[in-house]
């Protein structure tokens, strides 16, 4: 009988301690204890518009704002799923994504709505039921691409024998961006001289250029889904004495609004630039911090205001007020 007590009192004991531990953790974390952030995003070397969106996220999801973070960079999406995966097993409270590619992330996203971790992507949408994440702060990369075309027709040219240099294959940018002008390849009403990815990279788009002006193909548009592509191709078109920008031989367009790419079109040099905002951490935050405290939220898809900048009417206040790093 004494056993049988004695064995119950311990059992007793171990419960009392283990509703204890629970509690102090309870208590540790409302009362400033971190939250556990995992990040999955593109690397800033990838481009200027990067650069700004990494940097925006290092400056919300700070040690001293109540975050320990852990940060996963990569243009390849199988590197990134299994990150996600790492941070699921780490057992992080949310994990926000900036995905290299849309497809393939159901199976990973269920795995962390089992496990009670909140998603929240940024920048760019991924092909999966709404219900596996909590929101969306994202830019419409349709239509930053339908912005652009439009103002392309806009131009009324005579023809229209387009350059088309994508962005990394299958991303919700190039996949957004492209759309529009492959709908006017399709009606014919613009050519395709030529029609490839240079994965955001400007050495790329150089090449894919010089490929063209090699095979004496006749172009006048320059359409690429960045701005460090477009900074290529018009290295391109230097060194081969063709000329570019306003009432000049080609119409060159970029993407992302870096100051320098700007800076290029109140000079003349470039046509067009379509705005992409990187600042999504503010945002995301604010959401987490109304779960956090309890709080449902109201909006499943945050989409950023964006605009497209022409040359002919850009000002040095645009520049100050949109551009993106120095």
């Amino acid at each position: 009988m004494k056993k049988i007590l004695k064995s119950s009192l311990v059992f007793v004991l171990v419960l009392v301690l283990a509703f204890a531990f629970a509690a102090c953790n309870k208590e540790d974390k409302t009362d400033g204890g971190l939250i556990k952030v995992g990040i999955v995003n593109n690397p800033p070397a990838e481009s200027g518009y990067r650069a700004a969106n990494v940097a925006d996220f290092e400056k919300v999801f700070t040690e001293a704002n109540g975050y320990e973070v852990s940060t996963f960079y990569s243009l390849k999406n199988d590197e990134q799923l299994n990150a996600a995966g790492q941070f699921i097993t780490d057992g992080v409270d949310y994990l926000l994504i900036s995905a290299a590619a849309t497809d393939g992330w159901d199976s990973v996203l269920t795995s962390a709505k089992e496990a009670g971790i909140k998603v929240f992507l940024f920048d760019r949408m991924m092909n999966v039921d709404e219900s596996l994440y909590e929101a969306a702060v994202v830019s419409d990369m349709a239509q930053e691409g339908i912005t652009a075309v439009e103002w392309l027709k806009a131009q009324n040219l005579s023809e229209y024998n387009v350059i088309h240099i994508q962005g990394a294959m299958g991303s919700d940018a190039q996949i957004g961006r492209t759309a529009a002008l492959d709908a006017e390849f399709a009606a014919g009403t613009m050519t395709k001289v030529a029609q490839q990815t240079a994965t955001w990279d400007e050495a790329e788009a150089k090449k894919i250029v010089e490929a063209v002006i090699n095979s004496g193909d006749a172009f006048n548009v320059i359409y690429a889904e960045n701005d460090g592509m477009a900074k290529g191709a018009v290295a391109a078109l230097d060194e081969n004495g063709i000329t570019h920008g306003v009432g000049k031989d080609v119409i060159v367009m970029g993407f992302d609004c870096n100051k320098w790419a700007l800076r290029e079109l109140l000079a003349g040099n470039w046509n067009y630039d379509g705005q992409c905002s990187p600042f999504q951490a503010s945002v995301i935050e604010e959401m987490i911090q109304k779960l956090e405290a309890g709080e449902t939220l109201t909006e499943k898809k945050v989409i950023s205001e964006e605009k497209g900048f022409d040359a002919t009417v850009i000002t040095q206040e645009d520049i100050d007020t949109y551009g993106l790093g120095e």
